[in-house]
């Protein structure tokens, strides 16, 4: 395929990125002979920029979103499906991110980057990563000193980190893959299963949750008071330097079942105002390719969803990146569906109330789906 005669285009991107999209551009022009403009606009902000720009003729041509942002846009009519390459990108990325670049059944996105969490661990204080959580109850019975603030792995109380044990049992948040909002499924038999499970942990960390934020977990964290921590990898850069760390896949249940973590997926997406939409397709798939992957991951640290690059020694033999991106298998996308946001205080609270004060798990998650239905019929409402 080639692209359109005398094709111009634009790309929205932010400042980790600019050094990576404007290298890759050079190589673009002198395959293709298209000239391709930069305009920094940050990541969180290009969905809602589209959604004015696009009708508007002054959007980007391609641009990149989370893959929370695309239901919204793909209903808005606003990108264009990847179609002529949809084949091959199905066939260099990563399962999961395919998913999570999915609307519906079309595929809109050409999948750039993966995110999720795994066991940050301490390599002064554990010799060999735990692989169960049996192993981890059975070293903090060794190492917690709560009088001292030694603990032995911490993690904070949100649906974001606590969503594993949801699942391990077969629970789920919402149903048919996350796109359901009439089906929460948080107080299902098999959620409340996992979170006895999780309220039985206590022992391991006994912190009240409102004395563990994000701020003090990462202080503990880098002092070597805690040995272990589930985080992501937007914590890296600031425990490089203060500590010898390593990450890891999570721990597996007693049953042998891996802890299923949430995941963001970032990709690239053509505008659908676009007057060059096979210029367009081209430079989104372009950017995506190994070699680029590669590239991007050595300019501005991302992990990529290109299967080959996930899989190249670059990454396999990094000690920090490597075990994100074997967690990464393990994980599903984060539901997008806006009536998610709905989800969150609800089950801060509920998650609280089990963790501090040891309350019936069916009983409070009950109350916390009806708060969250409460909360959907308030918002579509106003």
């Amino acid at each position: 395929m080639k692209p359109e005669e005398g094709a111009k285009l634009k790309i929205w991107t932010d400042k980790t990125e600019r050094t990576f999209i404007e290298s890759a551009l050079a190589d673009f022009k002198q395959q293709y002979g298209v000239d391709v403009a930069i305009e920094e606009v940050n990541i969180p902000n290009q969905a809602e920029k589209l959604e004015t720009d696009g009708p508007a003729k002054l959007a980007a041509d391609v641009l990149m979103l989370p893959h929370d942002k695309l239901s919204k846009l793909a209903v808005a009519n606003l990108l264009l499906p990847n179609d002529l390459f949809e084949e091959e990108t199905k066939a260099k990325t990563l399962e999961t991110a395919i998913e999570a670049s999915t609307y519906n059944g079309i595929l809109y996105g050409y999948p750039q980057t993966i995110e999720t969490y795994g066991l940050f661990y301490n390599k002064a204080l554990v010799k060999e990563a735990p692989k169960t959580w049996d192993e981890v109850i059975a070293f903090a019975k060794t190492y917690n000193d709560p009088a001292s603030k030694k603990y032995a792995i911490t993690w904070l109380h949100n649906l974001y980190f606590n969503s594993m044990f949801i699942t391990w049992k077969g629970g789920y948040i919402f149903g048919k893959d996350g796109t359901d909002a009439a089906d929460i499924g948080l107080n299902g038999d098999m959620a409340v299963e996992g979170l006895k499970y999780y309220q039985g942990l206590k022992q391991i960390m006994p912190i009240k949750t409102s004395d563990l934020t994000f701020d003090i977990q990462a202080e503990l964290f880098s002092s070597g008071k805690v040995a272990m921590s589930i985080d992501g990898p937007w914590s890296i850069a600031s425990y490089k330097g203060k500590v010898d760390f390593g990450i890891a896949p999570l721990p597996a249940f007693p049953d042998g079942k891996p802890s299923m973590s949430l995941s963001g997926v970032r990709s690239f997406y053509v505008n659908s105002y676009t007057a060059y939409p096979n210029a367009a397709k081209l430079l989104a798939n372009f950017l995506t390719s190994k070699e680029n992957a590669l590239k991007d991951f050595e300019l501005a640290g991302i992990i990529p969803a290109n299967k080959e690059a996930s899989a190249d020694p670059l990454i396999q033999n990094d000690p920090i990146l490597s075990g994100i991106v074997e967690q990464f298998k393990n994980s599903k996308p984060m539901p997008s569906i806006p009536e998610m946001n709905s989800l969150y205080a609800p089950t801060d609270a509920a998650f609280a109330t089990i963790w501090n004060t040891n309350a019936d798990v069916k009983a409070t998650m009950d109350k916390a789906v009806q708060s969250a239905k409460d909360l959907m019929s308030s918002t579509a409402s106003q």
